[in-house]
């Protein structure tokens, strides 16, 4: 190649990223991006402390990484160059069978096992001082109930070791949600697009809960299914920059009538509903399901002499809820997350009769406020 064409180049590809550079400077900052679901960095504060520690660089790089211009096209196309280079993973998520996505599920190192047995120190304080049933659940991913569907010979956690290790040091009595969804496995108990389990997926959930709690659970045939969308695109979809699968549909089996829910949040109570149909026409579809995130909701079912249950859990039981209105008359869903209340407490205050503490393993592994648990 001449001079000439390798000072065209290089001048080209100064132009270019001059011109990004110009662009993305010049575009208003977006607090949040829709596509994948989260709040974009906002810039770094410059101080002494943030540059001898390090994170004014880190911060820095994060937000030239979230505003640059194009770049939901940037990620997409980084994605595409990994499936045409023969790769089958992009950012933690891997290509698997029948159109799905699958995040991988990291294997615990030493000081993870350590805040995981400090959480079960907090699980069984609550046990201890509840007064009432404890149970809890650790619901599989896709990673585990689908292994089948990843590509061959692709590393993730040991799930069902994780699980049979917990379950091993906890005075609560446990949940056996690994069997009975692995025993339904064929089933659409996924979204191929999202980390959640489906409708379905929440019923045999429902059905695991029922059994540990000597419960007759409500027969799925009794319901019909009712699809209220078909262009759901998830968490996963939003983080892979995968932009070829099927969007996924969201069901519903339990109507939402003669059900009471209020929803608190910072103490204050507002009605809510089982479904919120305004969440199907954005990108978050999945909060249709109870309205979202919430520190605190209370379902009350009208049902007589029936118990009622504190479900301290994660977002999976969201679509969950819906099932338990079959057997309880009240369901508390309390997210430590975000809920920082004596839950002792609580139980005494509300008349509980049975406590689940229920999480998805990728969540528990991550949860840093199980200390909630022993107020």
């Amino acid at each position: 190649m001449s001079n000439k064409y390798n000072k065209f180049i290089t001048a080209l590809f100064c132009t270019f990223l001059g011109g990004m550079l110009v662009v993305s400077t010049l575009l208003p900052d977006k607090e949040m991006s829709e596509l994948e679901n989260r709040y974009l960095q906002k810039p770094p504060k410059f101080s002494v402390e943030t540059v001898t520690d390090g994170t004014f660089m880190e911060q820095a790089e994060d937000y030239v990484a979230d505003h640059i211009a194009g770049r939901d096209f940037w990620v997409a196309a980084k994605a595409w160059c990994e499936r045409l280079s023969g790769k089958r993973e992009n950012n933690g998520v891997y290509f698997a069978a029948q159109d799905t996505l699958i995040n991988r599920v990291e294997e615990p190192d030493g000081e993870t096992w350590e805040q995981l047995d400090q959480n079960l120190e907090y699980l069984d304080q609550l046990v201890s001082n509840a007064g009432v049933p404890v149970y809890f659940g650790l619901i599989p991913s896709a990673a585990q109930v689908w292994h089948d569907r990843l590509p061959d010979g692709a590393p993730t956690a040991d799930e069902a070791a994780i699980i049979e290790t917990l379950y091993s040091r906890t005075a609560a009595r446990t949940v056996d949600l690994l069997s009975v969804l692995s025993a339904h496995s064929g089933e659409e108990l996924y979204y191929r697009t999202d980390h959640h389990w489906t409708s379905l997926g929440a019923y045999y959930g429902y059905t695991a809960l029922m059994e540990a709690m000597g419960m007759e659970p409500v027969d799925l045939a009794d319901y019909e299914r009712t699809t209220v969308t078909d262009q759901f695109y998830g968490t996963i979809f939003s983080a892979s920059g995968v932009r070829w699968v099927a969007p996924d549909r969201i069901d519903t089996y339990i109507p939402a009538d003669g059900v009471k829910v209020t929803s608190y949040f910072d103490g204050t109570p507002s009605q809510g509903s089982l479904y919120v149909d305004s969440y199907l026409e954005v990108k978050d579809k999945y909060s249709y399901f109870l309205g979202g995130v919430q520190p605190l909701c209370v379902v009350e079912t009208g049902l007589t002499d029936a118990p009622r249950l504190l479900l301290i859990r994660d977002s999976y039981s969201d679509s969950l809820t819906p099932f338990l209105t079959q057997s309880f008359s009240q369901i508390h869903l309390f997210d430590p997350r975000y809920n920082l209340s004596s839950i002792q407490g609580y139980i005494q205050d509300n008349g509980i009769d049975a406590v689940a503490v229920l999480y998805s393993i990728p969540n528990y592994i991550a949860d840093e406020y199980q200390f909630v648990l022993s107020r």
